[in-house]
């Protein structure tokens, strides 16, 4: 699977390195683009593959997988953009910020059980659409929400609320997967779904930090251009005493923290955009005809 570690470096390293505007990201692309076809190729024409693709015939799990990637994808995103952005734009140490993000494991841990629970009597499709589209509602509310001037506690409250949202997407959709192929498919079922999931985790990772950064660039040139006064606020300040490079510095600064402040709205925008998306998917999967095993969600 040599295509694998291709794509991961590719795209671990392909933010920083300008993506294919670099000789050593287009290798890698290119490495990674014909591995995975000659992994296809060998896997659907041997006659005992390691890794079984037919398991693919199987709708519901198409769609309960897919749903996991897209949405774990989206849900791992928010989890990598927030703490950079405590820590770049609101001055928060790297405890604090694993503080404001570690808190939604509180009722996440209470929640569980009832969850559980509720999966032998809801059907677990709507568990998991609910989940996902509070997982959503969650992304707009920081939109909404959080400005410069956002306190520990204004930021909590939307991560601790994330954690029941979380649990009702985790449990049942796994359970949704495995119970959609024979009994004999399920461990590579199991695979599979965690394989896809892992993969849009890393796909999310590069993605929305590539992202973040380009909305701050966008949104430090448009703030700059639509600053009809900055070269006024920069004399006032001089007039005052400061030194202009000192002006200059803090006029910067308020630019910088606006851009990164939009640009990581922008992001919780697009993830909740995801989500939405993958609360749809999950009605690809018909109706389980009974309760499924949610033992093994994680």
């Amino acid at each position: 699977m040599g295509w694998v570690g291709a794509l991961q470096i590719m795209l671990d390293e392909g933010r920083t390195k300008d993506w294919f505007a670099s000789p050593e990201i287009r290798v890698l692309g290119i490495i990674a683009a014909i591995g995975f076809l000659c992994f296809l190729i060998w896997e659907l024409t041997e006659k005992n593959p390691i890794v079984d693709l037919k398991i693919f015939r199987h709708r519901g799990f198409v769609g309960a997988a897919t749903t996991y990637a897209v949405g774990f994808g989206g849900f791992f995103a928010s989890i990598v953009i927030l703490p950079l952005w405590l820590q770049s734009n609101m001055g928060y140490t790297a405890t604090w910020a694993g503080y404001a993000t570690g808190i939604m494991g509180i009722l996440a841990v209470v929640s569980a059980p009832f969850v559980g629970k509720a999966c032998e009597k809801i059907d677990p499709r709507l568990i998991v659409c609910s989940g996902v589209l509070g997982l959503a509602g969650i992304m707009l509310w920081r939109m909404w929400e959080f400005n410069p001037d956002v306190t520990f506690g204004q930021m909590a409250w939307p991560m601790l609320l994330t954690g029941p949202f979380m649990v009702m997407f985790f449990v049942p959709v796994t359970g949704l997967a495995m119970s959609s192929v024979d009994h004999d498919e399920q461990a590579n079922a199991a695979g599979l779904s965690n394989f896809m999931r892992t993969l849009a985790g890393a796909f999310a990772t590069s993605l929305v930090q590539s992202g973040w950064s380009n909305a701050t660039r966008r949104n430090e040139g448009e703030i700059v251009n639509a600053m009809q006064h900055g070269r006024a606020a920069v004399e006032g300040l001089v007039a005052k005493g400061i030194p202009l490079p000192n002006a200059r510095a803090a006029m910067w600064q308020l630019i910088e923290g606006q851009s990164l402040m939009l640009a990581t709205l922008n992001m919780f925008g697009v993830i909740a955009i995801c989500l939405g998306f993958a609360a749809t998917i999950i009605w690809l999967v018909p109706k389980p005809k009974g309760p499924i095993d949610t033992s093994g969600a994680h």
